[in-house]
């Protein structure tokens, strides 16, 4: 294969034209690192080699914006990758991401699990859902979440203080509430125990 027009399309990008009326459009430095040139003979797997080159720094760079906006597990941004890339370049740009620390699930999940137990007051199960559908792996969503085993009463009698003590004058009104506190994650033992103490100061 023979280039037989190599010119500038816009921005950065160049078009690159074969006698066999194959059009590319690459990235500057990709021409540059590949010392690509008008008149330039290229065996079909060079050309091969250089669309990878051009696909992986293009998926590169789509990562690299994506995460300048926020957070995404490893999980998370392989699926929007995956939309527009090929799976090997896709593991390529992830073991990529991961080498320069900007893809760790860990440092992810400790602060979803922050931001879901401090700041959403969740219990452990709505907590572990919300994070499993960011595509953290379960092992870690655990180990995280343990580090808020011991805030659980806490976070209950502080949901309840602030949302839910007009409610609890009638027996309707505390079945609504465990049953609320349920959605947000916490098990029916926890909301019992909690609400008795809770009910049991009211009487008093």
């Amino acid at each position: 294969m023979k280039i037989t027009c190599l010119e500038k399309y816009k921005g950065k990008t160049y078009q690159v034209d074969f006698d066999n009326d194959e059009t590319y459009f690459w990235h500057f430095d990709i021409i540059c690192d590949f010392h690509l040139k008008e008149d330039m003979e290229i065996p079909p797997s060079a050309v091969d080699e250089i669309i990878f080159a051009n696909d992986f720094r293009k998926a590169k760079e789509r990562a690299l914006y994506l995460l300048d906006y926020r957070d995404y597990s490893y999980t998370e941004l392989f699926e929007k990758l995956e939309k527009n890339y090929d799976d090997d370049i896709c593991y390529k740009v992830m073991e990529r991401m991961v080498e320069l620390g900007t893809i760790d699930d860990r440092r992810y999940a400790e602060r979803m699990a922050r931001h879901y137990c401090e700041v959403k007051k969740f219990g452990y199960y709505r907590a572990f859902n919300e994070m499993r559908n960011k595509g953290i792996p379960k092992d870690i969503i655990e180990e995280t979440l343990g580090e808020y085993e011991d805030t659980v009463y806490e976070r209950l009698f502080e949901l309840i203080n602030k949302k839910y003590y007009r409610y609890l004058e009638s027996d309707k009104g505390v079945k609504k509430v465990k049953n609320a506190l349920v959605r947000y994650g916490y098990s029916y033992d926890d909301v019992n125990a909690v609400l008795n103490e809770v009910l049991n100061e009211l009487d008093d």
